[in-house]
């Protein structure tokens, strides 16, 4: 059976975009957006110079996790980032089995109060309850922004997955968000979204790991404003 030419022609530009996508070359939109990207320990030594060449403008660099862990490579990725021009925050894994005022001093600990660096961000992906404990998760993580906003002079964003969203889709109606869904735009959250990680294992040049890969919702210009947010009151 002969396959009409329009067909082959779809299944060409189909099957490119799948690779792209595989590779992680592919980019959401050409505009509209600013890539950026988040890193941990995971990714080893980055060499930020050359990431920087390959259209990544920032990053949020984990930090902590919890109320005593502290990511192995935050300082020299902070560092790395700041000189290599690429604009920085950085992010905080929050866990249900500690207060938020304890986890809370262990981002004051590590963080810098850096004018121009990115809101500090909250990865609330993992809510699977602490044992025994009996925790209002909606409460805490609320206090732990509040805390993280005194601290810092901006309020923290949101990391979600879609997961989270389903089970507290009344929570939060007046925070930011920063989402997971891969390879496709977030559908959910329409007007609280202001980073989109489209990515979970991307290539880019400076990195012998895997990365995640992220989108900021606006301009280059954009980007900056929300940056300036961050005023620090020392």
């Amino acid at each position: 059976m002969r396959v009409p030419l329009f067909a082959l022609t779809a299944i060409g530009v189909i099957a490119a975009a799948g690779a792209a996508i595989g590779l992680g070359v592919w980019r959401p939109l050409d505009e509209g957006y600013v890539e950026g990207v988040d890193v941990s320990a995971y990714q080893g030594m980055i060499d930020w110079d050359a990431l920087s060449r390959s259209n990544v403008h920032f990053a949020y660099i984990k930090a902590t996790e919890g109320s005593s862990l502290v990511d192995a490579r935050f300082v020299a990725n902070w560092r790395g980032a700041g000189h290599a021009g690429v604009r920085q925050g950085a992010y905080h894994r929050f866990s249900l089995c500690r207060s938020a005022a304890s986890q809370a001093n262990n981002f004051f600990r590590t963080v810098p109060r850096t004018y121009g660096a990115l809101p500090p961000a909250v990865d609330v992906e993992n809510m699977d309850r602490c044992g025994a404990r009996r925790v209002d998760g909606e409460a805490e993580i609320e206090s732990f922004l509040d805390l993280l906003q005194a601290h810092y002079g901006v309020r923290p964003i949101l990391y979600v997955t879609k997961q989270f969203h389903e089970a507290h889709a009344s929570a939060f109606p007046h925070e930011r968000f920063w989402i997971r869904s891969l390879y496709a735009p977030p559908a959910f959250r329409a007007d609280q979204w202001v980073i989109w990680q489209h990515h979970d294992a991307a290539r880019r040049p400076g990195v012998e790991a895997p990365i995640d890969v992220d989108a900021f919702r606006g301009n280059e210009r954009a980007l900056e404003a929300f940056a300036r947010e961050s005023r620090p009151t020392t």
